[in-house]
């Protein structure tokens, strides 16, 4: 199966590359015949931030990368990100110059307490989290914005990273930003998340023991106050910088889909801070561009990765040239507004010569482990899959998810990914084993509205079915249709994603021809999250014998 899965491959990886190249004006040759058994060549990425002539064009990082902090130490760039109730959480990537980025791992293998997230708590977990390195290692502060502030620290970037400690307990805690100061005192600051602490719009200071273990008062002292200052709702995300001679607050307003970027500026770190709007969207269809990181690059210059909201399609986080004019930052290119940036859509990259990369999507499941792009809906049980009962193939072990709840989006067992563009396609191939009645299986587009194309086990009889569940509330309504009556056991399953996030899903029983399942679907975004993109499957009860789906592969290239 798998060398004839191969060959049939080959055309496909040549059609998406000759495409791609097509765009950038680049040449490419054919690929090279693989020596069988050998797994297909690596497809095509969908997004390329690279364009291959000093050059990028945003976003850097096309898939939902929310919250990203980032920082450079000696010649290497490396970023963290939200992750909410995804597990593992916390990815960690690197880069040689802030545009072609690798996922490397993540810093957090389940959510602690482990018993509260082994069930999908959606918009929990963890949210904008601050990377530093400092004293000879890196350092992650996140919160969570129900337990508080956790601290974990590693020598190397991938890790180990250490267990979570607890370093500020309490309920609406969110957006930590270290700082050590020159005279060797330590502080804290922190936003408030309204729906948990019944304040927002508030940044509070506090003292910090140097090695992050405690705080040193009781309470702190509120250091910027949104709501004195006009027009300015929702302040948030704050991250703290000391140079120039200045403490630097750089924060967003306004709001992830429609505000902008402030800095503000004091010579003492109690202030009293300036203000100054440095970015916003301007003239361009970057909507709410803020909340990132400063990072300098080896030759001084200064950038800004930050990210914008897609709805579906996530955060995606965009890079912008910064520069200085009287001790305050300007982001991006000269927008309307004198003083205030706007985004870029394409700059010369900040360091020539690093070899384009994308962060991982397609997955043969030929290796030892999962690819790195996959999280699980919650804390994962490792008895959910093998890589080993079947060689080169994902075996998900059925898990119980009762079909009179009829909302498949809950099970913990989901496996997902980003979605990595704004444009692509899916295909995977499924089997489903030993299936008892109430099985469904397959390849599932999870959001607060979702829909799945898979086998279904109902009265003795598998059939392909295709699955919706809307609209987009708190908890949305499944409505089945049967595709394919009495369906094979095997099927080849594909998601074509449009742009404005609109899936369609189609089958086919020889790779050949496509049939298309159900009405086109626009998605809906998630819990503070894009769309996911994964597979599952669940039943009534645990099976016996045991049912599971076996995938053969799971595959994302360009349309």
């Amino acid at each position: 199966m798998k060398t004839m899965k191969t060959m049939n491959w080959k055309s496909r990886v040549a059609g998406a590359l000759a495409l791609q190249c097509a765009l950038c004006g680049c040449q490419a040759a054919p690929p090279a015949a693989p020596a069988a058994p050998a797994a297909p060549a690596a497809p095509a990425a969908p997004w390329v931030a690279d364009l291959g002539d000093g050059r990028y064009q945003n976003p850097v990082l096309n898939a939902d990368y929310s919250d990203p902090d980032a920082i450079r130490v000696g010649e290497t760039y490396y970023m963290t990100s939200s992750s909410f109730n995804s597990a593992p959480g916390l990815p960690l990537l690197t880069s040689r110059d802030m545009v072609n980025w690798e996922l490397v791992g993540h810093a957090l293998p389940k959510l602690v307490p482990a018993e509260r997230y082994a069930t999908a708590r959606f918009g929990e977990g963890v949210w904008a989290p601050c990377l530093r390195y400092h004293d000879g290692k890196f350092w992650i502060f996140y919160p969570d914005p129900d337990l508080g502030i956790f601290v974990i620290t590693a020598e190397h970037f991938t890790g180990p990273w250490s267990a979570p400690q607890l370093l500020l307990g309490g309920k609406g805690i969110i957006d930590p930003a270290p700082l050590w100061d020159d005279d060797g005192k330590a502080y804290l600051l922190h936003g408030w998340a309204k729906s948990r602490a019944g304040i927002n719009n508030l940044l509070t200071l506090r003292s910090m023991a140097p090695d992050a273990s405690h705080l040193l008062d009781d309470k702190g002292q509120p250091l910027i106050d949104g709501n004195k200052l006009p027009g300015y709702r929702t302040l948030e995300g704050p991250k703290f910088y000391k140079a120039n001679g200045y403490y630097y607050v750089f924060a967003p307003a306004g709001g992830v889909e429609e505000g902008w970027q402030a800095v503000f500026r004091a010579r003492s770190i109690n202030g009293p801070y300036e203000v100054r709007t440095v970015m916003d969207q301007g003239n361009t269809r970057v909507n709410g561009p803020h909340q990132g990181a400063w990072v300098r690059a080896q030759d001084g210059k200064d950038w800004f990765l930050h990210f914008q909201d897609r709805a579906a399609y996530g955060r995606v986080v965009h890079l912008q040239p910064m520069r200085w004019v009287d001790g305050w930052p300007i982001i991006g290119e000269d927008g309307p507004r004198p003083g205030t940036g706007q985004p870029v859509l394409t700059h010369a990259k900040p360091v020539a010569g690093a070899p384009v990369k994308t962060p991982p999507t397609s997955d043969e499941f030929s290796g030892p482990a999962l690819g790195l792009q996959w999280q699980w809906n919650a804390n994962p049980d490792p008895r959910w899959y093998s890589l080993s009962e079947r060689a080169g193939v994902l075996r998900l072990h059925t898990q119980a998810a009762p079909e009179a709840a009829g909302y498949v989006r809950g099970a913990p067992s989901i496996i997902a990914q980003k979605l990595p563009a704004s444009v692509f396609v899916v295909n995977t191939q499924v089997t489903l084993n030993n299936a008892q009645d109430g099985d469904r299986a397959g390849l599932i587009l999870n959001a607060m509205q979702y829909a799945w194309l898979g086998l279904r086990k109902t009265a003795g009889v598998t059939s392909l079915v295709f699955t919706t569940c809307t609209p987009a509330v708190v908890r949305c309504k499944e409505a089945s249709s049967v595709v394919l009556a009495a369906a094979p056991s095997m099927l080849y399953l594909r998601m074509s994603m449009a742009e404005g996030a609109v899936a369609s899903f189609s089958y086919s029983t020889d790779n050949l021809t496509f049939t298309p399942a159900g009405l086109p679907l626009a998605v809906s975004k998630g819990r503070w999250v894009g769309a996911q993109v994964g597979l599952f499957s669940v039943g009534d009860k645990a099976g016996a014998p045991a049912s599971s789906l076996d995938v053969d592969y799971f595959r994302i290239t360009a349309p």
